[in-house]
C-alpha cells in the first residue's frame, strides 16, 4: 500500500481550555445533530461558490454547531480508528495553544507513531501584560520533535500581521519548517461564546502580508481559503513560499489550486473530525483523473518533502 500523508487534521478539543483531556477518552460518539458539512462530503464539496457563501449564511448556526459536535469526537481512539478506515500512514495534527499544546499531541503520539505533531503559539501574557519570547518554547517543541508550526487567527484572536505573530514566525524561521496557519473567514463558537473568535482574521489579504515578509519560511495555506479559494489563488499563488492544503475543496478547485500553484504546492489534507477522511481521498483521486504520479504527488510526496518524513511500503 502506499503512503499517504494527510497534512492537516486535530486531536483534542482545539476551542476550550484543558482540550488535552479529551484525547484519551473512550467510546465517543458524535452528536446526533444536522450537519450540513456531511451532505457537503457526499457531494465532493462540488457547487458554485456563490451558492456556497449563501449556503453558509443561512445555515451559519447549524455548520457551526455540527462542527463542534465534530470537535467533541477528536479522542485518539477515534482518530486511529479514521486512519485504519482511510488508510493513511501518516496524519498531522494541530495544536491550538492554550486549549491544546504541542505537548498533549507528543503524549498521544507515544500511542500511535502514525502522528506528525506540530507546534503552537501562547499568546498569553504575564502580569506586566508583555508576551513572553516563544522562541525557546518553539526550540524546544522543535527538538521534541514537532515538524511544524500552526497559526490559527480566528481561534487566536492574532491577526497574521501582527507584531506576536510575526516574533513568532521569526524564531521559528530558523528551525527550516514549515507554517500552516488557518486561511479563509469562518466561525466556530455560538451565542455569548462568539467573543472568542474574530472571523475576520481569516481573510486572505492577511496572509499575504505574512507571506511576503517571510520569503524564507514556507508556508502552507490550510484549506486553500475555504470559500476564499480565490483570493488564494490570485493572492498566494505568485509568492513561491506558500504551499496549500486540500481539505474541503471539490475536485474541479483542486484541479484549478494545481494550476495556479504546480502540482508541488498542493497537499492532501482532511481538517479530521471536521472533515471526514474518505471523501477528502476520493476527492484528490477524482481531481487527478487517473495520473496516479500527480495522486502520489499530493497524497504523499509533496508533504513529506516538506515535513522531512521518509516513506513507508508495505
Amino acid at each position: 500500500m502506499e503512503p499517504i500523508l494527510d497534512v492537516h487534521g486535530h486531536l483534542g478539543d482545539i476551542l476550550h481550555a484543558n482540550g488535552g483531556d479529551l484525547i484519551g477518552r473512550v467510546g465517543v460518539e458524535k452528536e446526533d445533530v444536522f450537519d450540513p458539512a456531511a451532505q457537503a462530503e457526499q457531494r465532493l464539496h462540488r457547487g458554485s461558490a456563490r451558492l456556497a457563501r449563501i449556503s453558509y449564511r443561512l445555515l451559519s448556526r447549524q455548520i457551526t454547531r455540527a462542527e463542534r459536535a465534530r470537535n467533541a469526537t477528536a479522542t485518539l481512539e477515534n482518530f486511529s480508528q479514521s486512519l485504519d478506515e482511510a488508510g493513511i500512514s501518516h496524519a498531522v495534527c494541530l495544536p491550538i495553544p492554550p486549549y491544546l499544546c504541542f505537548s498533549d499531541l507528543a503524549k498521544a503520539r507515544e500511542q500511535d507513531g502514525r502522528i506528525v505533531a506540530f507546534t503552537g503559539v501562547d499568546y498569553g501574557r504575564d502580569e506586566s501584560g508583555a508576551l513572553a519570547d516563544p522562541g525557546p518554547a518553539l526550540a524546544a517543541d522543535v527538538a521534541a520533535g514537532a515538524r511544524g508550526l500552526k497559526l490559527h487567527p480566528i481561534i487566536q484572536k492574532i491577526p497574521l500581521t501582527s507584531a506576536e505573530t510575526r516574533t513568532a514566525v521569526r524564531a521559528f524561521e530558523p528551525h527550516a519548517l514549515p507554517v500552516l496557519f488557518h486561511s479563509g473567514i469562518s466561525s466556530y463558537y455560538l451565542g455569548a461564546e462568539r467573543v472568542r473568535e474574530e472571523p475576520r482574521y481569516g481573510a486572505i489579504r492577511y496572509a499575504a502580508e505574512l507571506v511576503r515578509d517571510f520569503p524564507g519560511v514556507r508556508f502552507i495555506a490550510g484549506h486553500a481559503g475555504l470559500m476564499q479559494v480565490d483570493e488564494v489563488m490570485q493572492l498566494l499563488a505568485p509568492l513561491p513560499n506558500v504551499f496549500v492544503d486540500t481539505s474541503f475543496q471539490s475536485p474541479e478547485r483542486v484541479r484549478q489550486l494545481v494550476a495556479a500553484f504546480g502540482a508541488e504546492r498542493v497537499l492532501f489534507a482532511s481538517d479530521w473530525p471536521f472533515g471526514n477522511r474518505p471523501p477528502a481521498l476520493a476527492i484528490v483521486r477524482a481531481a487527478c483523473g487517473g495520473d496516479r504520479s500527480l495522486e502520489r504527488r499530493i497524497l504523499f510526496e509533496n508533504a513529506a518533502e516538506l515535513l522531512g518524513i521518509d516513506g513507508v511500503s508495505g
